[in-house]
């Protein structure tokens, strides 16, 4: 008997009702066997109920094999009582290492030859939002968190991910020159971790020369490892090099579960509209595919969503007029 994979749907807010559906019915012609169960979070969700992320969506993403989460909205100000969806189950699920692959895709603005993965710690740098303010606002100050747990986690994850590349090449991007306790901590643990994987090539590099190193020459990276606000940045550096964010994929995984979203945000300016570009929330599915062991399933619909790209039909913002759902369609027929 084939295994049947519990999958988690989480829609989001705005796009995310459109581009989710639209991966689930790819996701159905891939010939696997799915069992989805649909969970709710993100503003929408907030206002309510009063809550981005219930505890029984929380319970549903730790009973399924993965989750697809769709898109979330942030509003412009604080608002007491809200935490974003996807940073609330990072932070509760312990999903520590962030995963941001750039690859070349037949889309504009695509430059060949570019194939790396950004893997970020996830979890604390100055992302612990620990911060406070003196003389009636005059000074504030925000702490960064480095701890060698942490770290050795994200550089065992990021060595083992290159070990499992063809090019077997790992950077430890850091700010250690000037920063030498905190990123000094995380760059010195990072390397110790990639000591035990002797088939990986690897090497540290300046946070700064390795943002020049990305633009002038993409195509000599293969795996990064950074910190939380560093890899916030160069991932949507590296995502530029590719096309931008409305194909940007990415992955949030701890030891136990995994979250799998598109980079875009729910773009409440064409919502409802039924022409998001389903592509990123696709080749998102196509990481969860890999996590899940699928890989040739993977490799299938990799191809199909790149066929597609470059034959149409396409969505708006590649230069087409088709729908979400009509991508999502010639997708599926071409697996």
């Amino acid at each position: 008997m084939r295994k049947t994979y519990k999958i988690c749907l989480i829609e989001g807010d705005g796009i995310g009702h459109e581009v989710i559906p639209a991966a689930r019915l790819v996701l159905e012609a891939t010939g696997l066997n799915f069992e989805f169960i649909e969970a709710q979070a993100g503003w929408e969700t907030f206002e309510r109920i009063g809550i981005s992320v219930p505890e029984e969506t929380l319970e549903a993403v730790t009973r399924t094999d993965a989750t697809l989460f769709g898109a979330a909205t942030s509003p412009s100000k604080k608002v007491p009582g809200f935490f974003g969806a996807i940073r609330y189950m990072r932070r509760k699920l312990e999903l520590f290492a962030n995963v941001r692959p750039a690859k070349h895709h037949p889309v504009p603005g695509s430059r060949p030859g570019v194939d790396l993965v950004v893997v970020r710690e996830n979890t604390e740098g100055l992302y612990v939002e620990q911060e406070r303010s003196y003389l009636d606002g005059e000074i504030a100050i925000a702490d960064t968190v480095i701890t060698r747990k942490a770290s050795a986690r994200i550089g065992e994850y990021a060595a083992r991910l290159a070990a499992s590349r063809p090019r077997k090449q790992l950077h430890v991007a850091h700010k250690a020159n000037v920063l030498p306790m905190t990123q000094g901590l995380f760059m010195n643990t990072v390397l110790a971790e990639a000591a035990r994987f002797p088939q990986v090539k690897t090497q540290d590099i300046i946070i700064d020369n390795c943002a020049m190193q990305l633009v002038r020459n993409p195509e000599r990276f293969d795996v990064i490892v950074t910190t939380n606000l560093f890899g916030d940045i160069i991932s949507d550096l590296t995502a530029g090099l590719v096309g931008g964010l409305g194909i940007a994929a990415s992955g949030n995984i701890g030891a136990q579960h995994a979250v799998f979203e598109p980079v875009h945000g729910s773009a409440p300016d064409i919502a409802g509209q039924g022409i998001a570009n389903p592509a990123a929330t696709i080749l998102s599915s196509v990481m969860m595919l890999e996590y899940l062991g699928e890989h040739e399933t993977a490799r299938r619909l990799e191809a199909a969503v790149d066929k597609v790209l470059a034959e149409g039909p396409r969505t708006p913002d590649l230069g087409g007029s088709a729908t979400t759902h009509q991508f999502a369609e010639a997708v599926a027929r071409a697996l």
